[in-house]
C-alpha cells in the first residue's frame, strides 16, 4: 500500500485535532479567566531508503534518502498571557494583574484558577459560584493579625462577625501648653477608654497654669480611687518637658512626652488610646494585596483575612480541570504559596475580572489554516486512491 495514503490519514487526524482546539478557543471567547491553547505538529519517523555514505579516496560522500511517514500532534500548549480586564464594580470580583493563581478547594482536592468571580454562601464562606469551590487564604486572629507563613484555611466572612473589645492600657496626650498663660488658666482634655468588656469610661486631664510656664495636672477616669492630683508639668527655657513623661490612671499609662511649653499656643489634645469597644460587621472591602478588611459598627476597621495566591515554575504544565480550574501535574511543579505582590506574584484589582485571552483574529486564521491543511491531506488520499486504481486496472 502507498505510504502517501497513511501520511494523508495522519494529516487528517492532526488537522482535525487543530480544528477541535481552535473551536474550543472560540467557544470560550467570553469565558472569565480562560486561557487559549495552541496545537503544535511534528513529523513522525522517516523510512530510510538508502543510508548515508562516507567520502572515500577519489569518491565523494552520499546523503541518506528518507521518506517521511506523516505527521502527529506534538503537544497542545496553554497560553497564559494576561487577558483584558472587565470592570464589574462588585466588591467580591478580583483580578490578578501579573502571575499567579487563586487557590480553591473542592473536597480534598486543590485547584487553581484565574477566574476571580467570587461570592459568599449562606454560611459566609467565600466560593466560586459555579463550582462551589472554597477560596483559600489566611484567617486573621481576633486582633486582625495574619500569619502568611501559617496553614491555609477556607476564607469566611460570616454576617454578624464580632470585633472583640480590647481594654485600654495606654493613652497619649500631645501638643503645646502656653508658657505665657496667666496663673489660674485651666485646660481640660478628654478621651474615651475601654475596659475588657468594651465598656467606655472617660479619661479627663485638667492642666492648670501656675504662671511662669509651669503647670499642674489633675487626672480622673470617674473612679475617685484612681484620681491624680497636682502632678507637676514643667518645661525648661527651650520648651522641653522636664517633669515626668507619663502618669498612671487606673491601670492606664498616659504618655505626656509629646507636650511642649512654647509661648502663645494652646494646642494640647488627647491624641490616641489603644482600646476599643465591641462591634459587629457591617461591610467589607478587598484590597490590592488580597486583604479582606471589615467595617464594624463601632466605627473601626479590622482585617478579617487575606487571599492566597499560588505561582508555578511551569504553569504550562498545569492540567485543565473544567470550570476554569487547573490542577497540578508532575511537570508543573508544586505551587509556591504567598500573598499577592510578593515573590513574583501579581497584585489584585478589586471590582474587575480577567477576561478570556482568546484572540479571535488569530483563531479565525487558524481555522483557515486547519481547513486548508485538512483539504490538502484529503487530496493526497484521493490522489493515492487514483494511483492504486490505475494499478488495479493494469490487470483487466
Amino acid at each position: 500500500m502507498l505510504r502517501s495514503l497513511f501520511s494523508g490519514i495522519s494529516g487528517l487526524r492532526s488537522h482535525q485535532t487543530m480544528l477541535d482546539v481552535t473551536g474550543n478557543n472560540i467557544a470560550n471567547v467570553n469565558t472569565t479567566g480562560f486561557k487559549s491553547s495552541q496545537t503544535q505538529f511534528q513529523d513522525t519517523l522517516s523510512q530510510v531508503l538508502s543510508n548515508a555514505g562516507g567520502a572515500q579516496q577519489g569518491t565523494g560522500g552520499t546523503n541518506p534518502a528518507q521518506v517521511g511517514l506523516g505527521v502527529r500532534v506534538a503537544g497542545i500548549t496553554t497560553n497564559f498571557t494576561q487577558g483584558a480586564s472587565q470592570i464589574t464594580g462588585r466588591s467580591t470580583d478580583m483580578m490578578i494583574q501579573g502571575d499567579g493563581f487563586f487557590m480553591v478547594r473542592k473536597g480534598n482536592d486543590a485547584f487553581y484558577t484565574r477566574a476571580g468571580s467570587f461570592d459568599f454562601d449562606a454560611t459566609g464562606q467565600m466560593v466560586l459560584p459555579g463550582e462551589g469551590a472554597l477560596v483559600q487564604g489566611w484567617a486573621a486572629d481576633k486582633y486582625g493579625n495574619i500569619d502568611t507563613n501559617g496553614p491555609l484555611s477556607d476564607l469566611k466572612v460570616p454576617s454578624g462577625t464580632i470585633m472583640a473589645p480590647i481594654a485600654s492600657s495606654s493613652a497619649t496626650y500631645a501638643g503645646n501648653l502656653d508658657s505665657a498663660a496667666p496663673a489660674g488658666t485651666t485646660l481640660e482634655r478628654t478621651i474615651d477608654l475601654f475596659d475588657s468588656t468594651g465598656t467606655a469610661r472617660t479619661l479627663a486631664l485638667t492642666f492648670t497654669s501656675k504662671g511662669g510656664g509651669d503647670w499642674t495636672l489633675d487626672a480622673t477616669d470617674g473612679d475617685p480611687l484612681n484620681d491624680v492630683k497636682g502632678a507637676a508639668v514643667t518645661f525648661d527655657t527651650a520648651g522641653t518637658l522636664t517633669s515626668a513623661k507619663s502618669i498612671a490612671v487606673g491601670g492606664v499609662t498616659v504618655d505626656l512626652a509629646g507636650l511642649t511649653g512654647f509661648s502663645g499656643l494652646d494646642t494640647v489634645r488627647a491624641a490616641t488610646q489603644d482600646g476599643q469597644s465591641a462591634g459587629t460587621l457591617q461591610s467589607f472591602a478587598l484590597g490590592a494585596d488580597g486583604t479582606i478588611t471589615g467595617a464594624f459598627s463601632n466605627g473601626l476597621k479590622q482585617t478579617i483575612g487575606r487571599l492566597a495566591l499560588g505561582s508555578f515554575t511551569n504553569p504550562s504544565g498545569l492540567e485543565k480541570a473544567g470550570g476554569s480550574l487547573f490542577r497540578t501535574s508532575v511537570n508543573s511543579g508544586d505551587p509556591q504559596v504567598g500573598a499577592a505582590g510578593t515573590g513574583g506574584r501579581g497584585s489584585l484589582a478589586g471590582g474587575a475580572l480577567e477576561m478570556s485571552n482568546v484572540d479571535l483574529s488569530s483563531e479565525f486564521t487558524n481555522l483557515i489554516v486547519a481547513q486548508r491543511g485538512f483539504q490538502a491531506n484529503s487530496r493526497v488520499i484521493t490522489t493515492s486512491d487514483e494511483v492504486l486504481q490505475e494499478l488495479v486496472n493494469l490487470k483487466r
